[in-house]
């Protein structure tokens, strides 16, 4: 019996790790489809035929669709969708089927009202919404879980099978304040703090006459809204956020006893401020086979905040995985001609495997009507679908030479799911922060990572933590270590505040790391008051400072006070009553750990990472004008894009080819205003 199990287990490693393989060297186009809207046989047909005539590999089906496969208790019905999924696997189309376990049918929130979400006030709502149901509940997993074994076992051999979602955007709708919530989290803190008197400690119970006698006395923070006891606030939202990361991975580890051979992936947005929750646990098991999300960069070609805030996106669920990434959800609505795939191209610099058009069909109906697809409400074709037609062309002229893109980054950007929700107390939360980190390396076409401390392996040369508002003793003996064995530590205001229970540190801030920064960090200043009392005739929140001889402006509402202890100042404030050092570098052992009383600002810095880039000697891409985004994919090709309203020229040295125009070059070539080119050196 055991040679039979290790036989077969040995049959299903082989099964995925050809899988795995077999989705390297290839880009994938399509989009997301919604046949339960419209079970005609014609439409769905004609639907297919237009999806193969535009070269689409992939579609996404299931969407939000528990109820079309089991619409009453017990009772399945697969029959008209296995025949859309031998249609499209007739096309040689694969499919992305979504285990859709969200919304929960109606019927189940008649029968078990236990799963409906209750608001803060106590009041019971209707699931009138999508993602109205409380996910922690116990009844609604047995039925969610059963869910999925169906769909699953069912589907597990289909020939059109690529891949099944998990879930989608987990991190949306809203967190139930039911009884049953409060009993759960009563559970989570008797295992976590074991007594009364650990709980009293890690919440300042003592504050406020608020201490707790019994664990049955625990309630819910104030609407669980911020401005509550901040140690009480930030673990019912670290119990929130165990419960949805528990759910998911039941969900992976079913799916996976159902089919083995297929991989998983989803819509990870779990940064919604409904109910944002700590994915990093998740990812870091690599469970998810495919990281994936909703690309929406907006809908214009003359901005590109949304474009870099998008690419922020994959980075900020792809952690650490050096699979590649799936965009299962990709731009349409009104965006204007050439911004789909400009999009496209820029997603590929951040090893974008996939982009899946949201949607096919313009909405009629429901939560999202008058959302535009590929195709008009009648049927019609638009210029959308030439668009991502066009899109997929390219891709599969491009896709043999080094695609998916692999990151090699030697930046790592600090999360912190603690700090996210602790840093509500600050101007600047630690996810803005840790974005307007992100943002800066674009320009510099440098890749980068975003790392959860606590369980990276840091093989980083620079380090940055943008606002950790929260730091744990293990966070921070990695810290330590990683500036001691030679590494270079970047970190910013409103870090190490707090410790890891949410109280502000009472020792020498920045807590645990003083000694590795060469600092005291006494407490802030607010910039519109002592403008009061500025030399240069600054207001509001202007402050004017000096870096390195260097003169720069930029705006923050606060700024640390900082004292050096050891530590070399490189910066100060100059515009005030008098200079306060704002910048400083302390030598610890072999590294380097700079410290910026101020916010992650590209005013500041852009001269920073300037200086940090060439002294580290860090990894940088192809040298190319200012506007203009590139990767060196292999060592025979560049992908280049120019995001600018400007043609600029592209030099290289000696003769290439460019693969998506056919035209051959010598020393440089001229790249038109957002276009994409991909070269291939001779």
């Amino acid at each position: 019996m055991k040679t039979k199990t290790l036989k077969s287990t040995l049959l299903i490693s082989c099964l995925l790790l050809l899988s795995l393989g077999s989705q390297g060297q290839e880009l994938f186009v399509g989009t997301n489809y919604h046949p339960h809207d419209n079970k005609d046989p014609e439409k769905i047909k004609s639907d297919i035929m237009l999806m193969k005539a535009a070269g689409f590999k992939v579609v996404r089906m299931g969407h939000l669709a528990w109820d079309s496969y089991e619409p009453s208790e017990g009772k399945f019905d697969f029959k008209w969708f296995d025949t859309v999924l031998d249609m499209m696997n007739n096309a040689g189309i694969k499919v992305i089927l979504d285990v859709a376990v969200r919304p929960a049918p109606l019927w189940l929130h008649h029968k078990y009202p236990e799963i409906n979400v209750t608001d803060p006030e106590g009041h019971v709502q209707y699931p009138n919404h999508r993602y109205m149901v409380d996910i922690g509940d116990s009844v609604y997993q047995k039925y969610a879980l059963r869910f999925a074994d169906s769909l699953t076992r069912h589907y597990a051999h289909h020939p059109a099978l690529m891949a099944y979602g998990m879930d989608n955007e987990p991190g949306d709708g809203p967190i139930s304040y039911s009884e049953g919530v409060r009993k759960r989290f009563i559970v989570w803190l008797g295992k976590k703090y074991q007594n009364t008197d650990s709980l009293n400690k890690a919440w300042a119970g003592q504050r406020w006459s608020r201490k707790i006698g019994d664990f049955d006395e625990v309630g819910l923070p104030l609407g669980g809204q911020f401005g509550g006891p901040p140690e009480r606030f930030l673990d019912f939202r670290r119990f929130i956020s165990d419960e949805v990361n528990a759910f998911l991975v039941k969900l992976i580890d079913r799916v996976k006893l159902q089919a083995p051979d297929k991989l998983t992936t989803t819509n990870m947005w779990y940064y919604s401020d409904k109910k944002y929750f700590d994915y990093a646990k998740t990812a870091y098991t690599g469970k998810m086979d495919r990281g994936g999300c909703g690309f929406y960069p907006g809908n214009s070609l003359l901005t590109n905040y949304g474009l870099d805030d998008a690419s922020f996106g994959i980075a900020r669920i792809q952690f650490e995985n050096t699979t590649p990434f799936w965009c299962t959800e990709f731009t349409t609505m009104t965006a204007v001609p050439g911004s789909i795939r400009k999009s496209a191209y820029a997603s590929l610099m951040y090893g974008n495997q996939m982009v899946c058009g949201w949607t096919w069909q313009s909405m009629a109906a429901g939560e999202e009507q008058y959302l535009e697809g590929m195709m008009d409400w009648d049927g019609t074709t638009n210029r959308k679908y030439e668009e991502y037609r066009q899109i997929a062309t390219e891709f599969k002229k491009i896709e043999k030479f080094g695609f998916p893109y692999h990151n090699q980054a030697e930046v790592g950007l600090a999360f912190s799911f603690p700090s996210k929700i602790a840093s509500y107390a600050f101007p600047e939360r630690h996810d803005a922060q840790l974005e307007s980190s992100f943002i800066e390396f674009i320009p510099r076409n440098i890749d980068t990572r975003v790392v959860d401390i606590s369980q990276s392996s840091l093989k980083y040369k620079l380090l940055i933590i943008p606002g950790m508002t929260v730091m744990d003793e293990k966070s921070a003996a990695k810290i330590r270590e990683f500036v001691r064995n030679g590494g270079t530590v970047l970190m910013t205001t409103a870090s190490a505040v707090a410790d890891e229970h949410n109280q502000v540190f009472t020792s020498t801030q920045p807590g645990y790391l003083n000694d590795v920064f060469g600092i005291r960090i006494g407490g802030y200043e607010e910039t519109a008051n002592m403008n009061e009392f500025s030399r240069t005739g600054q207001a509001g929140d202007k402050l004017q400072l000096e870096y390195n001889g260097k003169p720069v402006g930029m705006n923050s509402p606060r700024f640390d006070l900082i004292e050096a202890r050891g530590a070399t100042v490189l910066g100060h404030i100059t515009s005030l009553d008098k200079d306060y050092p704002i910048i400083t570098m302390n030598k610890f052992g072999k590294g380097s750990a700079i410290y910026i009383g101020l916010p992650a600002d590209k005013a500041l810095l852009d001269p920073v990472i300037d200086d940090l880039v060439k002294t580290l000697a860090i990894r940088k891409g192809p040298e190319v004008p200012a506007g203009v985004m590139a990767r060196q994919i292999d060592a025979k090709h560049i992908l280049y894009l120019n995001i600018g309203k400007n043609a600029v020229e592209i030099h290289l040295k000696g003769a290439f080819k460019g693969i998506l125009t056919g035209k051959n070059f010598a020393d440089s070539f001229t790249l038109p205003p957002e276009e994409p080119e991909l070269v291939e050196i001779n």
